[in-house]
């Protein structure tokens, strides 16, 4: 069958033929139609993610929308090892295939579930989120960071503080506040930290953080000088600022009610993860959540690795 295939650790996948499924107890046989790029995606197939798995040569993809010998249109994710998403067919363990609510096409529920799971789950399960809080996300303006705008506006948020490196982007979300900022220029990190005081000095319930590095040390230091007695959960999601480490004095965090947890496929159940995307599908099929897309064929699997994330990059397999 026609696969995208990752031969190497780091190695960028390439159109192939691969062998076909076999499904052993417990698991079903999907035929793919369509799979979205997201970075967990790319860098787990490629052995370079802390959740990878992997003895090459395998089939890049861990989720994707197909359908079931019946006909059945669904949601899938992880096959099972060395099938992956991007192929014509793959197998999944039975209990990690979600029914697609008729609302939602096959190209949307594979472009929005990956970004979209990750911020439900987060403001659920990881915040706690409850209707009339207040929560800000760091990173708006990426896929991830922009859905969460709109999900945690369906899941009752009363207001949401977005921030991030893109002014005219930040502008363009429907959030009730807007901060920019420059972390190369001189003093920055102190610009934006005094940019956060005044907006808030009501306080926060909820962070979410996709960016993590200079500006979340900046936010949890405005936090912190703000002292504010609502507690704020501080969710870190990603590392998109491409800094893992930072250097986080431990006054911050007594002076403040800052809870700061992580969100990712360690800290939460895979049972949580598929409630979370049955959530994002439902909320979807009702029209309240978009997100921007680019099709591309298998065969342009190379040209659909290296491109954007935002269009979020679709590939149609059938």
């Amino acid at each position: 069958m026609r696969a995208a295939i990752v031969k190497a650790k780091g190695a960028i996948p390439v159109m192939g033929y691969f062998d076909s499924p076999v499904a052993t107890d417990g698991e079903v046989i999907i035929t793919v139609s369509a799979t979205a790029l997201s970075r967990v995606s790319k860098f787990r197939s490629m052995g370079m993610h802390y959740s990878s798995e992997a003895h090459f040569p395998i089939v890049a993809g861990i989720d994707g929308v197909g359908t079931l010998k019946d006909g059945t249109r669904v949601y899938f994710a992880l096959p099972t090892t060395p099938h992956g998403s991007l192929a014509e067919q793959t197998t999944v363990n039975e209990k990690l295939v979600i029914r697609l609510p008729d609302g939602v096409d096959d190209l949307t529920a594979a472009a929005i579930a990956n970004p979209a799971m990750s911020s439900w789950a987060a403001l659920v399960f990881r915040a706690g989120l409850m209707p009339g809080q207040t929560v800000l996300i760091n990173g708006a303006t990426g896929a991830s960071g922009s859905l969460a705008v709109q999900i945690a506006k369906g899941l009752g948020a009363k207001k949401i503080i977005v921030t991030g490196r893109n002014e005219s982007k930040l502008q363009a979300l429907e959030a009730d506040k807007a901060i920019a900022f420059d972390m190369i220029v001189d003093n920055g990190q102190n610009r934006f930290e005094d940019a956060l005081i005044p907006v808030i000095a009501e306080g926060v319930d909820v962070v979410l953080d996709y960016l993590w590095g200079d500006s979340a040390l900046a936010i949890m230091s405005a936090l912190a000088r703000a002292r504010t007695d609502r507690t704020t959960r501080f969710v870190s999601i990603g590392t998109s600022s491409g800094q893992e480490n930072i250097y986080l004095p431990s006054s911050i965090l007594r002076s403040s009610t800052i809870e700061l947890v992580g969100s990712g496929d360690k800290s939460i159940s895979k049972a949580d993860m598929l409630s979370a995307v049955k959530g994002v599908f439902d909320m979807a099929a009702e029209g309240k959540l978009k997100i921007g897309i680019k099709e591309y064929t298998l065969e342009n699997i190379e040209e659909a690795w290296n491109a954007p994330l935002a269009p979020r990059p679709v590939v149609k397999v059938h």
